[in-house]
């Protein structure tokens, strides 16, 4: 299973892209942006434990995003339990080297369409920290929703953080 428009790709993980998650991630400057079951440092183990957990998921819900034939970053979808099983949360990250390039908003597009298409859900939702505006641009522009901001929400680097909270309806 892909999904592609122009030059980005979303497709399923390979053994082979352990490194390359490894290079990507590693990163202060995404880490800070994530939860922290995302790890700072990023090892070598995380990425193949990560990418051993999702290379055979059928449905397939998390992909590698390939950028003119290059892994550059992970989308996903999580779906929600019991009252929010027509539900799912979305989450990404994208190697810095590739930022401002449009790689996010085509990949959440394509992974939204897929999820409303193809995993019988009705709501994608997502939430982001205060101050990851790059983020909620592309949220806006793939046609998400604020629907508000939780107060202190987020506790991340010993402080913290307001939690703003998108959604987009089926």
């Amino acid at each position: 299973m892909e999904l592609t428009s122009g030059d980005i790709k979303l497709r399923r993980f390979r053994k082979s892209d352990s490194i390359r998650l490894v290079e990507l991630a590693n990163n202060e400057n995404i880490s800070r942006n994530l939860r922290d079951g995302f790890p700072h440092p990023y090892t070598l183990q995380n990425a193949e434990e990560f990418i051993q957990r999702y290379i055979d998921l059928d449905p397939i819900t998390i992909f590698a995003i390939e950028y003119k034939g290059e892994y550059v970053g992970n989308i996903g979808l999580t779906r929600g339990q019991d009252v929010y099983r027509k539900s799912a949360e979305v989450g990404y990250f994208i190697g810095e080297d590739y930022w401002n390039k449009g790689i996010v908003t085509t990949a959440l597009n394509l992974i939204t369409d897929y999820g409303f298409r193809n995993l019988n859900i009705v709501r994608i939702l997502t939430g982001v920290y205060e101050h990851n505006l790059a983020s909620q641009r592309v949220l806006e522009k793939c046609g998400y929703v604020k629907e508000g901001v939780f107060q202190k929400a987020v506790f991340k680097r010993e402080k913290y953080w307001n939690e703003v909270r998108y959604a987009k309806l089926k």
